[in-house]
């Protein structure tokens, strides 16, 4: 049998090299993960450090595990180390009481901070904002630029380095609008406006969908974020005016009935957009 300090090294050594290994492999494969904007990256950098302070906690927890293992193990010969009867150890209870409240508040002074400026627009330099209103409808996307004066259904264009203010709200259940490569999810609910900001540091496509249930139809409720610069984004906007309909009223009534349907794209939007008849305070008219 091993000494039991060399085989205390070895459980040690293949712990950290599975842990590393885990994961090193995870962030080209995971989405949220291999952040291609500002905001995701924000958030990307919280779950690095939540998984680095979870990593430390199981290297510690299993090493003392195998340690305790190894050296209190029945056949050892020597037995003289041993108390069966020893109760309590005040030091050792304050530190493994504090060593979390310091693990706790070390993930979230970040998260708090991070979450406040996520509020706010991602910087960029000379790049004023756009804003495109979002509504979830059973079982698609509707996406209205009340500045570029169109519309579109399960697919959206934006320029790349710019950030996008997406001002949410719902027909019929409440949704989760996402783009994990960009950024968070957030929900879309009938009545409310509910905001989140994103941005695409590159041209690109990036994959969105709901991320909340809503029925039979709820996983077709994916489309397409298409990053583009911004003289490819303004020339789509005027071929979009030039060659594609006027969006009825309707035509969007028809839009609003449960069902599936392929990506659209209108030259002007519809007076009668719910989030123009509610009322709510910041949805712009066309």
């Amino acid at each position: 049998m091993w000494p039991a300090n060399k085989a205390i090294k070895r459980f040690l050594f293949v712990l950290t090299a599975a842990s590393a290994a885990l994961v090193s492999g995870c962030g080209e494969q995971i989405t949220v993960l291999n952040p291609q904007g500002p905001v995701a990256k924000s958030e990307a950098n919280l779950i690095w450090l939540a998984i680095g302070v979870m990593s430390i906690v199981m290297i510690v927890v299993f090493g003392i595990f195998g340690y305790v293992l190894i050296k209190y193990r029945a056949n050892r010969k020597d037995q003289s180390d041993y108390d069966p009867e020893n109760h309590g150890n005040r030091k050792l209870e304050i530190i493994w009481t504090l060593i979390p409240i310091l693990m706790v508040t070390a993930i979230a002074i970040p998260t708090v901070r991070t979450t406040y400026q996520l509020k706010e627009p991602p910087a960029a330099v000379n790049k004023d904002p756009i804003t495109i209103d979002v509504t979830s409808a059973n079982w698609k996307w509707i996406f209205k630029y009340p500045g570029q004066g169109i519309e579109t259904v399960n697919y959206v264009n934006i320029p790349a380095g710019t950030p996008v203010n997406f001002r949410l709200t719902s027909v019929g259940p409440m949704n989760s609008f996402w783009v994990p490569a960009l950024g968070g999810q957030e929900y879309s609910m009938p009545g409310m406006e509910m905001t989140i900001w994103l941005e695409a540091s590159h041209p690109g496509t990036y994959l969105g969908r709901s991320a909340n249930f809503s029925g039979k139809g709820f996983v077709h409720m994916s489309f397409n974020v298409v990053a583009m610069d911004a003289t490819s984004f303004d020339g789509w906007v005027k071929q979009v005016k030039a060659q594609y309909p006027p969006l009825t009223k309707a035509k969007y009534e028809e839009l609003l009935k449960p069902g599936v349907v392929n990506p659209m794209t209108f030259s002007s939007t519809d007076s009668a957009n719910p989030d123009q008849m509610s009322g709510m305070p910041g949805m712009g008219g066309a």
